[in-house]
């Protein structure tokens, strides 16, 4: 089953390298603090930066933390480099509406024309969104849907997928240069949950990964790492990239530009602007930054909207929870799916489905990405918010504490110390009363019943990604407390509403109104999509699965026919304000075509034994490599989409498909 990273040099596609690297393979890295057993090339003919970011489409999952062992990349001279020099441990159930950058390497110049993960299942912890508390599922029932296996010892607990790019779209890297790669692991497509959502006994893990030479410019991009240096007046510091919970080693280096109105939080003080950064340059080299900002591919420049820094980073010295607060009676908050960090940054982490906050007049509060004066009254119910306290208890460490310590057998890189361990907690509770709160962005969903000029009631689909049902708002109101049935969202006047009319599905995102001053109930800043746009298709039939999925095959558009709907296991698609719809119901069938109002489209061929995937650029090339896998040889088992849906004409415009056979 496993493919070996070095095996990618098969995978290059023709043409000469334009910048050939001169001088012989090293066993060395580029990268600092990599570990020996990393492949690249020296840098006699130059040297760019791969900056890598990993993102992921919605899946039904509180937590789903795992461990990047590998991504390497394969330039078309079969020379493979290494690029994350570390284990690393993603929880990929935190980046549905964020990007975060995994490594900023410097590799040398050329055309990459392959990629590969190595993902480690040993000590995972998954947890399912049951839609109250959420399940979490043993190791011995995460299958391997390869091998249908437990990804569980004695048996294999790593996965590689191998991905070649588009033969007109490789990655470039040129000298001085940064070359971005977005890879999104999706979720809803990568694993099947058995029996049902609300009742899960097994989750079966087939890995889907499409890739992109652009940003998601659609979501939030987190840096994490540790300062280097502060340039006052050319308004700039430069971290060293330490992603997501790793405690020791950098992955690169990434300057970040501010501007007047970064705002900052500060061992716990807010700042906006200019005094921000002055105070960030007082702190020592080494301190923890978590940076959240947007990326321009054209001038290759990140720019800080909001930065946390000291210990107002999560785990950096005090203990940390993050989540959803789902009720609140005084002082007292309870919050759903805790993600759960004790500090100083020692490497554990957990995910706990509720955990109590105690909060008080001395609790520091600050809004990301909002200047101004908060207290406590502004941690309301729906809000996303992290917690800076004291745990009431220990977290201790379990026998999986090293699983995944040793190196890939696939060329992987070796952890620099201990891999956390990941446990699924029972309740906790969070002493902040002398701690900090730090109030973050937070999306509502929901279908239009009525809109003012500066008002949009909704009927809520889903609050912070968690249904309604969820929460309890009494207190909430300070003389009508907020209804699920009439959710009162408040507009500012840059956001035009005038196409919002009564049916329509709309997400906005902003932050809930404080404790007891609703209606409004909730204070919008961005309106993320509405109507006619965002939706999510998953197809799944049962092996072997269907030969001939599509009707209708062609560079414009595919037809999966309402014969083909009903033979499936699972049919469903998602509108973004929270409607569901059934595509078997619809008699014409469910016709998807390009999106062409999409730049940067992202189109995939997953062959799910082999783990190979086969990306394009263009919808017209993946219609061709799909009439070529459908010449009887092979069976969908899966077809995944994403992009606007018009009810009217009964087509969903895809910028990401991706349809997985069986190989």
């Amino acid at each position: 089953m496993a493919v070996g990273a070095l095996a990618l040099a098969a995978c290059g596609s023709g043409g000469g390298d334009t910048s050939a690297v001169s001088g012989s393979v090293s066993g060395a890295s580029q990268n600092a603090g990599s570990s020996s057993g990393a492949t690249t090339a020296s840098c006699n003919a130059g040297c760019g930066t791969a900056m890598v970011s990993l993102t992921d489409a919605a899946g039904s999952f509180d937590s789903y933390l795992v461990t990047v062992d590998s991504i390497t990349l394969t330039r078309s001279d079969g020379t493979v480099v290494q690029l994350v020099p570390t284990t690393t441990q993603v929880d990929f159930a935190q980046l549905v509406d964020l990007s975060e950058i995994i490594t900023a390497a410097t590799i040398p110049n050329g055309r990459y024309t392959a990629a590969s993960m190595t993902l480690d299942y040993s000590g995972a912890a998954i947890v399912v969104d049951n839609g109250t508390t959420g399940v979490p599922i043993s190791q011995s029932n995460i299958i391997d849907g390869a091998t249908n296996l437990p990804l569980a010892a004695p048996n294999t607990t790593q996965m590689t997928i191998s991905l070649t790019l588009p033969s007109d779209a490789p990655l470039v890297v040129n000298q001085g240069a940064i070359a971005n790669f977005a890879l999104d692991f999706n979720l809803a497509a990568s694993n099947t949950i058995a029996p049902s959502d609300t009742a899960p006994a097994t989750v079966t893990v087939n890995p889907t990964l499409t890739a992109s030479l652009v940003p998601d410019t659609t979501k939030q991009i987190d840096l994490r790492g540790t300062l280097a240096s502060v340039n006052g007046t050319a308004g700039t510091y430069v971290i060293g990239l330490r992603p997501f919970f790793n405690s020791s080693g950098t992955n690169g280096q990434v300057t970040v530009t501010t501007t007047t109105s970064t705002t900052y939080t500060i061992n716990g003080t807010a700042y906006t602007g200019a005094p921000g950064l002055a105070e960030l340059a007082t702190l020592s080299a080494g301190t923890l930054t978590n940076t959240y900002g947007s990326y321009d591919s054209s001038t290759q420049t990140f720019t800080a909207i909001s930065v946390l820094a000291g210990s107002s980073v999560a785990g950096s010295k005090l203990d940390s929870v993050t989540g959803t607060v789902v009720a609140r009676s005084g002082d007292t908050i309870t919050l759903a799916g805790g993600f759960v960090q004790p500090g100083p940054n020692n490497g554990f982490i957990a995910f706990s489905p509720q955990v109590t906050v105690t909060v008080a007049a001395g609790t520091t509060v600050t809004e990301q990405g909002t200047s101004g004066s908060f207290s406590i009254q502004d941690i309301s119910v729906g809000q996303h918010a992290q917690f800076l306290g004291t745990l009431s208890k220990t977290i201790e460490s379990s026998s999986s504490s090293s699983s995944s310590s040793s190196s890939s057998s696939s060329g992987g890189s070796s952890s620099s110390g201990p891999v956390p361990v990941f446990i699924a907690l029972p309740t906790y509770a969070l002493d902040a009363s002398a701690g900090s709160a730090i109030l973050q962005p937070t999306s509502v969903v929901g279908v239009v019943t009525g809109a003012a000029s500066d008002q949009v009631t909704l009927d809520l689909s889903s609050l912070d990604l968690r249904p309604p049902s969820v929460f309890n708002f009494a207190g909430t109101g300070s003389s009508t407390n907020a209804s699920a049935s009439a959710y009162v969202v408040s507009v500012p006047s840059g956001l035009s509403i005038s196409a919002l009319t009564s049916g329509t599905p709309v997400r906005f995102s902003g932050f809930v109104t404080p404790f007891g001053a609703a209606p409004p109930d909730f204070a919008a800043t961005s309106l993320v999509n509405y109507g006619n746009s965002r939706a999510q298709l998953l197809v799944f039939w049962s092996s072997p699965g269907v030969t001939a999925p599509f009707s209708t095959l062609t560079g414009s558009e595919m037809l999966l026919t309402q014969v083909v709907l009903k033979g499936a296991a699972t049919d469903v698609l998602q509108l973004g304000g929270g409607v569901t719809i059934t595509p078997s119901s619809l008699s014409a069938g469910l016709q998807i075509d390009p999106d062409t109002s999409d730049s940067n489209p992202r189109f995939a061929l997953v062959h799910r034994q082999s783990r190979m995937i086969s990306t394009y650029s263009t919808f017209s090339d993946f219609a061709t490599a799909l009439s070529t896998e459908f010449n009887g040889t092979h069976a969908a088992l899966e077809v995944v989409a994403e992009g606007p849906y018009s009810s009217t004409t009964g087509a969903l415009s895809a910028d990401m498909m991706a349809v997985i056979t069986n190989d």
